[in-house]
């Protein structure tokens, strides 16, 4: 799942790397000119090849424009939860034979829910692409769910909530904060679903979400890899293209956030909190909803702000004020309706959170009052490009790039143009993202933190 539930900033700031990936040759080169494909199938379904032909490996991606926050009221979870019912059987493949059948074939699969969207994939070898096309185009529509499937998976994301939101502090005060963040859109509901609704899901829920949203016409396939545009096209004419469309999902009409008006505060107090911290988030535009530089203008901040040791708060806090331990920032900006940009620090030995939460509040202050240098945003900037510049290592990345940006209405020119756009930004423009998003009532503010001691007293 895509929606972050640790303070790790380097994590959260990966995701957002790979969103904004920009290709380069060469230090002083402009952005790499691939020769990205794109077409549409008569039945409405998307496609785009990336070609990478250093090794004769594909990695195929089916990308459905449904997540988490199109769920319906009451149901929640019932996205991830198809996930999950996704690898059971149809006429041609027995339940839970998908996975084994492209392992058999040297190759790895798995899949993803996110708030906007949900994801499958397999990496394989070129001459097995139509082999996995065929049973990703099989599972589209001829899904066959029992009770049992449903009862059994069903127990295994109830479970899977246990193990990696309700076991874990950090978890649920990411989860607690969410829902404080968004008092009305459904980026407040978690992704894997809260426990007593995912509890009461049915396989006719499953199969009416299924029959709604996993439709050619809802669909975007992107195939990177050591192939041609036309011989994906010849492919996906052959197993895509002969599909109907079971449904018109329509407009992604979500509730919109009312204007934030005051600050939140949550602090969490639990046994099991090995180190307590202090995080902020604060509702900020995403790059489909941004104007201008605004999105360009936050990842730049947040370099500048919080992204390693030469970044303006591990400098005050950890290594000048010694309050710190550890400090980050992020911005996360690949959701089609709000983003988020936060801050996280953990306190040096003995440390109160009360009082880092002023030094985290003096530095963006400083911010605020007199912006950036240019120094420090021609610095992060080439930080942000040559950083990206290493996932073209792997394939996937490739074909993850492309596909986030398009599932959430953005287009392969976004991608392939953000260097330019980046070289764009002014010390202006970050000055005027940060007085629009870093405002106190705009945020959410956590403490993490164990319980009060409690001393006993003895009575005469």
């Amino acid at each position: 799942m895509s929606k972050f539930y640790t303070v790790s900033a380097t994590l959260i700031k990966a995701a957002a790397l790979a969103f904004t990936l920009v290709f380069t040759q060469s230090a002083n080169a402009k952005p790499l000119n691939i020769d990205v494909g794109e077409f549409t199938l008569d039945n409405g379904m998307k496609v785009v090849v990336i070609p990478d032909h250093r090794a004769p490996v594909v990695t195929h991606m089916v990308w459905y424009k449904v997540g988490a926050a199109d769920e319906e009221n009451g149901k929640s979870g019932i996205a991830h939860f198809l996930e999950h019912l996704l690898f059971k059987g149809t006429k041609k493949i027995a339940s839970g034979e998908f996975s084994k059948i492209v392992a058999r074939n040297g190759g790895q699969d798995n899949a993803f829910t996110h708030l906007d969207y949900t994801g499958y994939f397999q990496r394989i070898s070129k001459d097995r692409l139509e082999m996995v096309m065929e049973m990703e185009a099989d599972r589209m529509q001829n899904l066959i769910l029992t009770d049992k499937d449903i009862k059994t998976e069903r127990d295994v994301v109830k479970e899977e909530r246990r193990t990696r939101t309700d076991n874990k502090p950090s978890r649920l005060l990411s989860e607690q904060m969410s829902a404080a963040l968004y008092t009305a859109h459904p980026y407040g509901i978690p992704i894997i679903g809260w426990m007593a609704e995912v509890a009461k899901l049915t396989r006719q829920d499953a199969l009416e979400f299924y029959r709604k949203y996993y439709t050619p016409s809802n669909a975007i396939l992107v195939v990177a890899g050591d192939v041609t545009a036309g011989q994906v096209k010849e492919l996906a004419q052959k197993h895509y293209g002969v599909l109907k469309n079971t449904a018109t999902p329509g407009p992604r009409v979500r509730t919109k956030e009312p204007k934030p008006i005051v600050e939140r505060r949550i602090i969490m107090r639990d046994k099991r909190v090995s180190s307590p911290y202090v995080m902020r988030e604060y509702l900020a535009p995403s790059y489909g909803t941004a104007k201008g530089n605004e999105a360009l203008a936050l990842d730049i901040l947040t370099e500048i702000l919080g992204s390693g040791t030469t970044s303006r708060m591990y400098k005050k806090l950890v290594v000048k004020d010694k309050v710190a331990v550890s400090t980050g920032s992020w911005y996360s900006g690949d959701q089609m309706d709000y983003g988020t940009f936060g801050f996280y620090a953990v306190p040096a030995s003995g440390g109160d959170l009360n009082g880092l939460e002023k030094h985290i509040d003096a530095v963006i202050g400083d911010v605020l009052a007199n912006g950036v240098s240019q120094q420090e945003l021609d610095r992060a900037r080439k930080v942000l490009q040559a950083e990206t510049v290493y996932l073209l290592d792997s394939q996937s990345s490739l074909a993850r790039v492309f596909g986030r940006a398009l599932v959430v209405g953005m287009s392969v020119d976004d991608v392939i143009n953000w260097d330019d756009r980046l070289n764009s930004v002014t010390v202006q423009d970050i000055k005027n993202a940060a007085a629009k998003v870093l405002q106190i009532r705009r945020s959410v503010t956590g403490f993490l933190m164990k319980p009060q001691s409690t001393k006993k007293t003895e009575t005469n």
